[in-house]
């Protein structure tokens, strides 16, 4: 598929995949996991037909940026922070709005917490937050150990992954026939799938989100919005709610027959939704 990241970057030695669309009040794009900025691509368009600069980048060991060799490279959700900050000065931007999905919410909610003077508006798309992930069964996973996870024949991973990827959405037939077979030669093959399990997997780790949860109140200092998929099998509705009483002022859209991949799903009205929260604030 058409990647919307078109440039690289170094940052700290490491090459990152971005892309800038569009002219106009910046809009920064954040993925999740197991995706890439790919996530976005039906979403950009809008926001750049409505008048915005977007800047979308993969995260450090995911999509079409490098997987450091090194297991001491820190890929997890704290350790993302400082490429975003290394990102904003790149691309010369002092603050923008931040629009963030999955894992890519966690990132958005430290640095809006420890750097809210960069952050215009804040929204969060099927996001984890507190202790809401991993799932038991990847939890499961992570404590029989990774190493089997790691070395299983490439067919048998594959397919594991495929039912994975596929129990993210609600109309499965469409992701089959768009951008699952890309999402999966991502996280597969000789480098993709070590790198999976590196790079994402084992930072699976609450500790990142419970760190700042007594502080989520603190992103209600500027305007946050919350869409979520009714039927996120991932991070269930309960958690919307939550993050929905924890923000003051926040404002919080469920969206029906809409799983966690809430852009795959239903990205018209997901970018409809953007769009007008932008355009209101």
């Amino acid at each position: 598929m058409d990647h919307i990241v078109t440039d690289h970057i170094l940052i700290n030695g490491f090459r990152i995949a971005h892309g800038v669309h569009g002219a106009g009040e910046p809009v920064v794009l954040l993925h999740g996991t197991p995706s890439s900025s790919l996530i976005w691509r039906n979403v950009l368009p809008v926001l750049v037909a409505g008048g915005y600069r977007v800047h979308v980048y993969d995260l450090l060991g995911y999509g079409l940026s490098e997987r450091p060799c090194d297991p001491a490279v820190d890929t997890s959700i704290s350790g993302q922070v400082p490429v975003l900050e290394a990102l904003f000065d790149h691309w010369g931007l002092t603050d923008a709005h931040v629009i963030a999905h999955d894992i890519g919410g966690a990132v958005a909610q430290r640095f809006a917490i420890f750097s809210p003077e960069k952050v215009r508006t804040l929204s969060m798309i099927d996001v984890v937050s507190y202790d809401s992930y991993p799932s038991r069964r990847t939890r499961e996973q992570m404590q029989a150990g990774l190493e089997a996870l790691v070395k299983a024949p490439d067919a048998d991973h594959r397919a594991h992954f495929e039912e994975w990827l596929l129990s993210t959405v609600q109309n499965k037939a469409a992701l089959r026939a768009g951008p699952l077979e890309t999402y999966l030669d991502f996280i597969s093959g000789p480098i993709g799938q070590g790198s999976l399990f590196q790079h994402q997997v084992r930072h699976y780790d609450p500790k990142h989100t419970m760190e700042i949860a007594e502080r989520m109140h603190e992103l209600g200092q500027r305007p946050v919005k919350l869409i979520w998929g009714a039927d996120d099998a991932w991070q269930v509705v309960d958690w919307a709610h939550r993050l929905n009483a924890a923000i003051p002022g926040s404002d919080l859209e469920v969206i029906a027959d809409c799983g966690h991949f809430a852009m795959e799903d239903q990205p018209e009205q997901v970018a409809a939704s953007l769009l007008g929260f932008l355009k209101a604030n």
